[in-house]
């Protein structure tokens, strides 16, 4: 049996739709629930009935109760896309992004009720590319995850895969993301911003106040400004070098803004930006905090 999550309105017309797993799953001829609420007696019931031998679960987005974990002979497993303990919650891929990591992976644990707490059965390393968003990581460790679980899967079956407990000590945590972690925060190193820049595409993207105006930051680069006194205040727009307006950022740093958008209009370079928004392109810019 297949357990997703119920229809809901998506998209631009907010029409009601199956998410993709349902979909799919209905086209393979495989059974599926879909409750609203998963931790009822009820459910759990309904999945006893089958006398299941394990439970596999993916970013299913609700922390399943004891009772239900012990319905499974050899309780759930779950597939995380970060290397347990670091990075446990909703939105690891974009927490290792933002932090600067070279590498990442995905995690095989058993569960228990805490928050991607359960013991580790196998992992895998994932190298995250230069210049990667999180769009982009997400499907790599998605076939990585699944190639993961199926020898999870088989080695449990053999008996030769051993659950390691996982150092609480050693934990960091990756919580959902909002659309306020978007906001700029001209204080950071250029490096960081742009980190950030990747691990928020597609989604909450990156934002700052320019000339009063609320602007899309869709392409950044740290950059070492010729000229540049480096005591400016994080946030000055430096001037324009070709394409790109440069940006003071934390530290004596900044970045080249080269491509950026402006509500209800389409994308434009960092210089044409700049033009656009006059006289007040040589006022700080404006960039919400952490």
């Amino acid at each position: 049996m297949v357990v997703s999550q119920p229809a809901r309105p998506a998209g631009r017309g907010r029409r009601v739709q199956d998410p993709p797993l349902a979909a799919w799953a209905r086209t393979a001829g495989l059974d599926v629930a879909q409750p609203a609420k998963v931790n009822t007696r009820r459910f759990r019931e309904s999945i006893a009935a089958l006398a299941p031998d394990l439970g596999v679960v993916v970013a299913y987005g609700a922390i399943l109760t004891r009772q239900l974990l012990a319905v499974p002979r050899l309780g759930f497993v779950n597939v995380h896309a970060s290397l347990l303990p670091r990075y446990r919650g909703a939105a690891p891929i974009q927490a290792a992004i933002a932090a600067g990591d070279g590498t990442t992976g995905v995690t095989t644990m058993r569960m228990e009720p805490g928050l991607d707490s359960g013991p580790v059965l196998l992992q895998r390393e994932v190298p995250i590319l230069p210049r990667e968003t999180a769009g982009e990581l997400a499907p790599r460790l998605a076939a990585a995850g699944a190639e993961l679980l199926v020898e999870t899967l088989r080695g449990l079956e053999r008996g030769g895969v051993e659950p390691r407990p996982q150092d609480p000590a050693a934990a960091s945590y990756a919580p959902k993301l909002t659309k306020a972690d978007g906001e700029v925060d001209w204080g950071l190193p250029a490096a960081r911003l742009c980190d950030r820049l990747r691990a928020f595409t597609p989604w909450p993207g990156l934002r700052a106040e320019l000339g009063g105006e609320e602007v899309k930051l869709l392409g950044l680069d740290p950059v070492d400004p010729a000229g540049a006194a480096g005591g400016e205040a994080p946030g000055t727009i430096l001037g324009t070098d070709g394409a790109a307006v440069l940006v003071r950022c934390g530290g004596g740093t900044a970045v080249a803004v080269h491509r950026a958008q402006r509500p209800g209009r389409g994308p434009v370079t960092g210089a044409e930006l700049a033009r656009s928004l006059g006289p007040a392109a040589g006022s700080p810019a404006a960039g919400g905090g952490e």
